[in-house]
């Protein structure tokens, strides 16, 4: 599975945007949950960033919602 790069500012709030909800969804800190994402699962590099266009045009909800799903897709445990 290729990964995708965050090639722009908007990219980058929004992944901040959901590292810091799926934290707090968890209550986890917000590091633990970067290094969860961003590990070999691939969630944030070959999920979150290339289904950018999609899912920031979601509500908050939703997107940790479908976050979570992933989460338990693959298997990522907080």
């Amino acid at each position: 599975m290729s990964t995708t790069s965050i090639t722009n500012k908007r990219e980058l709030e929004f992944a901040v945007f959901c590292i810091e909800n799926i934290a707090a969804a968890f209550g986890k800190p917000s590091g633990d949950v970067y290094r969860a994402l961003s590990g070999e699962n691939g969630i944030l590099h070959q999920y979150i960033v290339p289904s950018y266009d999609v899912l920031h045009t979601q509500g908050k909800d939703y997107i940790v919602n479908d976050i979570r799903e992933v989460m338990a897709e693959r298997g990522v445990v907080l």
